[in-house]
């Protein structure tokens, strides 16, 4: 199981928190989050409760500013830990259209750029056949994050996004 703990200020400063297992709620723990230490596990922590808005993945290790996490903002409401996705092999499948229609693009590796690699902008739907994955919104892993573990994803709006875009993504590995 992981572990992680919260500050709401920078630095790892001010009143904290600490979790061991998925929380959908942070919000009677503190009010903002500006800080955070992942001791064990990979996270996924969200924007709102109940495990919505924006999603930010983190691996162990020290995050002394909302900023370096690629945090947008200081909100942080609800988190859950990645649990069974590590693996030897992973592959996904990203259709140009909803419901596994179009032209598709499969992957077993890391992809800085979705353009350069499959000259697409927009995945509408995919497959997530093995492992874990981190699509971002913008090439060279920036912009909104979203976490696709195994399953059929129809629509982009599955994973979460309220669009089809997409610029990079990587494997869930110890990152």
């Amino acid at each position: 199981m992981g572990k992680i703990v919260f500050f709401e200020d920078k630095n790892f400063q001010g009143q904290c928190h600490e979790c061991s297992s998925d929380c959908p709620d942070l919000r009677s723990y503190f009010s903002h989050c500006n800080s955070i230490k992942v001791d064990s596990g990979c996270w996924v922590l969200y924007e709102r409760p109940n495990y919505t808005g924006y999603q930010y993945i983190l691996s162990p290790g020290e995050y002394p500013d909302h900023k370096n996490w690629m945090g947008f903002n200081d909100s942080i409401k609800s988190c859950r830990c990645i649990k069974n996705v590590y693996g030897k092999s992973w592959k996904i499948r990203f259709f140009d259209k909803q419901d596994f229609a179009g032209q598709v693009a499969e992957c077993v590796d890391d992809c800085p750029s979705v353009y350069e690699t499959f000259k697409f902008r927009e995945f509408h739907s995919c497959v997530v056949v093995d492992g874990a994955w981190v699509l971002y919104e913008l090439p060279d892993y920036h912009g909104q994050q979203y976490f696709l573990e195994r399953g059929d994803y129809h629509n982009y709006s599955d994973w979460g996004a309220s669009s089809a875009a997409a610029g990079s993504f990587r494997r869930v590995t110890d990152f």
